[in-house]
């Protein structure tokens, strides 16, 4: 063998540019092997990064170092906070990213950074002695040596993308499908099973009536990815809003039958929480309409991607309901969506390193686990970037638990539970999400990672110094008193009980606006408003945080009762419509079994707790 590497990447994706990223970071030699180098960094689904859980994954990608905020930044041309109105802990960022602009900087990040080699080929054998990598063989033959091998072939084994009766063998449009690397997975031992996910038409911006579909706008103030940036750098723009409807949904339900997903040629399950049109229309056969969110895939690019009609429909029947549409009754079709089918790796394979059980060396990211999206593929990376790396310098791996980080939660779900649909990134998922906010990724990971040598001295700086003026800032409203006749006069009303309030107590309270803050200190201002932020809302937070400890360590205390044998629970008020299906499916025996089940959330394990102590009062 030759060209000896410490780690080798097989993937260009978005777990492969992250993982690449992690190795070169942490100083190791690492090779990316692509089919296509200018295919790397590519969107190839939706034009945007983020949204609820989803941005939390992005905030702790950027906190260790990671390039997928600095690349969504560059590349974001409409900034929104989801869920504003809601508290810190439950908001997500999202932006629509100009498609082009996100690949280069992707690339420029990768392809500038020392010791990282691209390699324009596809891996079609890995070479594994006595249960450890040793290389990977490349379809011209040619044989390169590692210890540590990381596959991130996103929806590219062995896959199949549907168009009504059409098939065709490729992981996405213009890109064939990896087999022989999908029988070489299936030949060490792994369980392996089918999931698919589907994508929409895409059309052309020119022949859109932009005139009669609603506006989306940006956000006034924008709400960055990269704890490095405080602006954005490129023009914001708007999005827009239509609906399918009854004409819409007719022409699907008589057309039903010609799609992959409902006439047999598709078996596997999809992502329950991004279906296709015909699942909308079939499951949800009570609404009338749809949204569907037009979005543009650049600023000078004249394609849109209609968010929410990803379908596997004839190319004739796609024309036809999608121009029954509100705005797009003469749109033009650049391409046709379709549904693609591929194989993946069932995650409870992996050690909480994704490291493989059975091989040394080999780790896994990505779709290839059973995930979905892109976020959910980049934190995956850059964890088996991070430990492919430790593994060949043998040091201990680097493991995230579920208290520090959305990305330990969504690995620590993925080996223990396993998928039987593509897994999705909520905050629901996690037992400590109060505490996991968006705001301070960097405070709970930055120090981690420049520990291990991911983070640069420069960023670790700059975090010691946030730290440093929150702790400043905190103890200054833990200790400046304030009179109940001020509050009074300013309209907050406490008890009379004659004790002055603190003001932190005062930060914590709704409905407190800046300018009854500045009344009261006006010095709060001098400092930096990602500082006054974070302090206010851990003040917010404080009560309800050790309130959720509590309730994790009542779920610990009872994790082993028994689960009544006769327990409906279809009937169990405040579970969602997916847990009540599979509890009902599984019938777990006690909670730790149900615990395991996908999908399980904590806030559900704490409602079954509830109602078998109910249950048994009753008895």
């Amino acid at each position: 063998m030759k060209h000896l590497f410490d780690v080798i990447v097989i993937g260009g994706g978005h777990a492969g540019s992250e993982a690449t990223y992690a190795v070169a970071r942490a100083g190791g030699r690492v090779a990316l092997v692509t089919k296509k180098r200018d295919q790397i960094g590519v969107m190839s689904c939706n034009p945007a990064i983020g949204g609820l859980g989803k941005g939390h994954l992005v905030r702790e990608i950027d906190a260790l170092g990671g390039l997928m905020g600095v690349a969504a930044d560059i590349s974001g041309i409409q900034f929104r906070l989801l869920n504003r109105s809601k508290g810190p802990a439950v908001q997500g960022p999202r932006t629509q990213s100009d498609r082009s602009l996100y690949k280069e900087a992707a690339q420029n990040i990768l392809f500038l950074k020392k010791n990282v080699t691209i390699i324009e080929s596809e891996v079609v054998d890995i070479f594994i002695e006595k249960g450890a990598v040793k290389g990977v063989e490349l379809e011209d033959g040619t044989k390169l040596g590692t210890i540590s091998a990381i596959i991130t072939t996103g929806t590219f084994l062995n896959g199949v993308i549907r168009i009504g009766e059409e098939k065709i063998k490729a992981g996405r449009v213009g890109d064939f499908a990896s087999s022989k690397l999908a029988k070489k997975i299936r030949g060490i031992g792994l369980n392996t099973g089918r999931l698919k996910t589907g994508t929409p038409a895409r059309l052309s911006s020119k022949t859109i009536n932009w005139n009669i579909v609603e506006k989306q706008k940006p956000d006034d103030k924008s709400t960055l990815f990269s704890f490095l940036h405080k602006k954005p750098f490129q023009r914001q723009i708007s999005c827009g809003i239509t609906y399918t409807n009854r004409v819409t949904h007719e022409i699907i339900l008589k057309n039903i039958r010609k799609s992959a997903i409902f006439n047999g040629s598709i078996t596997s399950n999809g992502p329950r929480y991004c279906p296709s049109i015909e699942d909308k229309v079939v499951r949800f056969s009570d609404k009338d309409e749809h949204q569907v969110f037009l979005e543009p895939e650049g600023l000078n690019d004249d394609t849109v991607y209609p968010n929410g009609i990803s379908t596997s429909l004839p190319r004739d029947i796609q024309e036809k309901y999608i121009r029954s549409i509100k705005g797009l009754e003469n749109v033009k079709i650049k391409s046709f969506g379709y549904a693609v089918e591929y194989d993946f790796v069932n995650p409870k394979d992996l050690k909480s390193s994704l490291e493989v059980k059975n091989t040394k060396g080999l780790f896994l990211a990505g779709q290839v686990n059973g995930t979905t999206g892109y976020e959910e593929a980049a934190a995956q990376g850059l964890i088996a970037g991070i430990n492919a790396y430790r593994h060949a310098v043998q040091e201990e791996p680097f493991v995230l638990d579920r208290s520090e980080a959305y990305i330990g939660v969504m690995i620590d779900d993925l080996v223990t539970k396993g998928v039987i649909e593509p897994y999705r990134m909520f905050t629901s998922r996690a037992e400590f999400r109060l505490s996991l906010r968006c705001d301070n990724a960097d405070i709970r990971l930055t120090e981690k990672g420049h520990k291990i040598n991911i983070v640069s001295d420069d960023r670790m700086r700059l975090v010691s110094k946030k730290i440093g003026a929150i702790n400043r800032l905190t103890e200054k409203t833990k200790t400046m008193l304030i009179p109940n006749r001020k509050l009074e006069e300013l309209g907050i009303n406490q008890k009379k009980d004659g004790k002055k309030r603190s003001f932190h107590h005062i930060l914590a309270l709704n409905g407190i606006t800046d300018e009854t803050l500045q009344k009261l200190w006006k010095d709060f201002f001098n400092f930096d408003l990602d500082v006054r932020e974070f302090v206010r809302a851990d003040a917010k937070y404080n009560y309800y945080i050790q309130r959720q400890k509590s309730e994790v360590d009542r779920l610990k205390k009872n994790i082993n009762t028994v689960i009544p044998k006769n327990m409906n629970f279809r009937k169990i008020e405040g579970l969602s419509s997916e847990l009540k299906t599979k509890l009902s499916e599984v019938n777990p025996q006690h909670i730790h079994e149900a615990s395991k089940i996908d999908g399980m959330t904590p806030s559900g394990l704490m409602l079954l707790i509830s109602k078998i102590n109910s249950y048994k009062k009753t008895a």
